[in-house]
């Protein structure tokens, strides 16, 4: 039974700008043991009942990593961390565990629409995030349960986090973004990689938040 073993800085020193973050890996120990493994999600069956691939604190390390370079507006960085497949949903605040398909979201995008959103984000003419937003992410209560494989038969894991982000923007008064994160992360051949992530916002209602203009 293959478990992860977590590294302190799974992605790297990312004390200067210049680091990159292509050292984000999971050392997987094939001969097996407890140590590393993860609380399963028993009201699952199927490959719920098998660990995840990647330790909590090797989860931890890896959206911290994230975290660190939204906050860093390290964004062609932080689009390493995707797979070629990736989306980025954040659902609507009163049915959060709905599908883009059937419902209006705030934001559903596939990798394409996350690439053209951070080329908008990056652009000067991008007024509503040019300067760009200050932020602060905290990131608490990180679970791992085991999933399904991907379509190719790539381990995966589900990975859920509440956070915080606290957001200051020119003059405007300070933002409070606070929900539940829930990755799905795939083991590829150069580590870990979001192929699904979902920002669940807690707030009953969304417009004294302002524009969701930045990657939550």
């Amino acid at each position: 039974m293959s478990t992860v073993m977590g590294s302190s800085n799974p992605a790297g020193n990312l004390s200067s700008a210049g680091s990159n973050v292509t050292g984000v890996r999971a050392q997987v120990d094939l001969a097996g043991g407890a140590q590393g493994r993860v609380a399963l999600d028993a009201g699952n069956a199927g490959a719920h009942n098998q660990p995840a691939f990647i330790s909590r604190a090797a989860a931890e390390d890896f959206l911290y990593t994230e975290a660190a370079l939204l906050d860093d507006w390290r964004l062609d960085d932080w689009l390493t961390l995707l797979t070629e497949d990736a989306c980025y949903w954040v659902p609507p605040n009163d049915t959060p565990e709905a599908e883009p398909t059937t419902t209006l979201f705030t934001i559903a995008d596939d990798i394409r629409r996350i690439r053209a959103r951070v080329t908008r984000l990056k652009d000067k003419a991008a007024h509503a995030e040019y300067p760009h937003s200050r932020t602060r992410r905290l990131i608490t209560n990180v679970r791992v349960f085991a999933a399904e494989p991907s379509p190719a038969g790539e381990p995966q894991a589900r990975v859920e986090a509440n956070f915080v982000v606290y957001r200051y923007r020119r003059e405007e008064r300070i933002r409070e973004y606070v929900g539940c994160y829930r990755h799905t992360l795939r083991l590829c051949a150069d580590g870990p990689r979001i192929a699904r992530r979902i920002a669940v916002l807690d707030a009953l209602e969304l417009a004294s938040l302002g524009s969701v203009s930045f990657i939550l």
